[in-house]
């Protein structure tokens, strides 16, 4: 039997749900998941949550290099296309 993989989003609602409603096991059977899952799904939220909150939440630097790096790859990319079309 394979395991299921879920995703950040279906992780975040899971948690969520067991904050807001308080009925932890309910919540895991109806997600078949494992209590312990869920605090550990629980914890990395409480302890990684503040990041959010810092520097006005996303952060903006990484998100800027991403798109720089993506948009270098794709010059390199035409340039080397526009050398190989000069080779031949």
């Amino acid at each position: 039997m394979s395991r299921k993989k879920w995703t950040a989003q279906e992780k975040f609602q899971i948690v969520m749900a067991g904050l807001k409603d308080r009925r932890i096991v309910e919540i895991c059977n109806e997600y078949g998941i494992s209590q312990g899952q869920y605090y550990k799904w629980r914890d990395v939220l409480l302890n990684d949550g503040t990041k959010l909150f810092e520097r006005g939440g996303v952060d903006k630097e990484k998100e800027r290099l991403a798109r720089q790096n993506r948009k270098l790859k794709e010059t390199i990319g035409d340039l080397t296309i526009e050398l190989k079309k000069n080779d031949w």
